[in-house]
């Protein structure tokens, strides 16, 4: 019965350190499994577990390792240096924010100081005059970076399996809080926060486990265009420089954001709808819709119309830039086109650069309203936006 009791007993203690990392982590069949709850239970009682197994085992063992045969205490050390070895990697080694640092330093230089390259991807954060840029190749590594804008707190984050960037407020409930990637969710990081140890999804924002479940983090309005283009519209802005500790893994980060990755988990399909084609994805209070990037590329422009809101999607000429804006101004449709140096409206006459800003014609002094809009993968956007809808141009 001892014998039995230590065996089970360590052997629950070795199921128990896998299933808690297995459960919130990129491993084989585990993100497509709905257990946010059960691995909550698992990381929140991690200690407890322990203890009660531990206290559990205390006593056969021993009984064990002192009266039982050669053979039962050779498995019995087998089983302990085996427990021992995945507690460690699973502990010190496989937990996500021991294999991603946030940065030591974060430093952001001027263009004149700056050593990122204009054709890199960044999420653009305005706000009241002051620009910043975050490359995508850095925050891809770190999956946040914390930042003030005047007394405004940014948590800009990015999942490199998702292909998701957002820039957050990480003030909960009043107060600043500080947040640790905890591990993944249907294939989306997960944050923890340092006071209610809830953890949080990156892609929405959303609590989805702990204290603090159906909170959500306030978004702060960001965009994904190449340097160059973010430079050219905002030439006071201060970029975000790689922090010299991580050097190694930020240089292999190099090839993500072309989608060249040799990760399965992080590589781009080029087939249109897959799993890892990339769409950009819109979202409404009444609908949301994805588009094939393949498509943008070839045609430059899509044009749609989601209940009140018609729009057109348009690709810089880098190839990389996309921005959306509303086909309306001052409640009169607008008949838009894109054009090399811009967006085009036939009837007025009026043309707008890629940003928005009106340059000639009769609507000059307007701009063009932004539509929120995001590149992704496919599994990403259609799992976290379920009623979302594939739009397909008629040909």
């Amino acid at each position: 019965m001892k014998k039995a009791i230590v065996f089970i007993g360590i052997l629950l203690l070795i199921v128990f350190e896998l299933l808690r990392v297995y459960l919130i982590m990129p491993l084989p069949g585990s993100q497509r499994m709905n257990s946010i709850e059960l691995a909550y239970w698992l990381g929140s009682n991690q200690t407890i577990v322990r203890i009660a197994l531990g206290l559990l085992l205390a006593y056969p063992l021993v009984q064990l390792l002192r009266h039982g045969s050669k053979t039962q205490k050779i498995i019995t050390l087998l089983l302990l240096v085996i427990y021992g070895v995945v507690a460690y990697l699973f502990n010190f080694k496989m937990e996500a924010d021991k294999m991603f640092y946030q940065p030591k330093l974060v430093r952001m230089a001027t263009i004149e100081s700056n050593r990122v390259g204009e054709d890199k991807l960044i999420l653009g954060v305005e706000m009241n005059g002051t620009a910043r840029a975050y490359p995508i190749q850095q925050i891809g590594y770190h999956h946040q970076v914390r930042d003030t804008i005047g007394a405004i707190h940014l948590m800009v984050t990015y999942c490199t399996v998702c292909r998701t960037g957002r820039v957050f407020s990480p003030v909960v409930n009043g107060r600043v809080e500080n947040f640790r990637l905890v591990g993944m969710d249907h294939f989306n990081a997960m944050f923890e926060d340092a006071s209610t140890k809830s953890w949080w999804r990156q892609s929405t924002g959303e609590c989805v486990a702990g204290p603090l479940r159906g909170q959500r983090l306030i978004e702060i309005p960001s965009r994904q265009v190449s340097l160059g283009a973010w430079k050219k519209a905002h030439t006071n802005t201060l970029i975000l420089q790689p922090d010299s500790n991580y050097k190694e893994p930020i240089e292999k980060m190099a090839s993500y954001e072309s989608g060249k990755s040799k990760s399965q988990l992080t590589k781009r399909d080029s087939l249109s709808w897959q799993e890892k084609s990339w769409v950009l994805g819109i979202s409404t209070a009444t609908a949301a819709r994805c588009y094939d990037w393949n498509e943008l590329v070839k045609k430059r422009e899509i044009k749609d119309s989601l209940p009140n809101l018609p729009l057109i999607i348009v690709l810089e000429n880098d190839a990389i830039s996309f921005h959306v804006y509303e086909r309306r101004l001052n409640n009169q449709s607008l008949q838009l086109v894109r054009k090399a140096e811009g967006i085009y409206d036939v009837a007025s006459g009026t043309l707008w650069n890629f940003d928005g800003i009106g340059i000639s014609g009769a609507l000059k002094s307007d701009t063009l309203r932004r539509i929120p809009c995001y590149q992704e993968y496919l599994h990403s956007w259609e799992y976290f936006h379920p009623g979302s809808k594939r739009f397909h141009i008629n040909k």
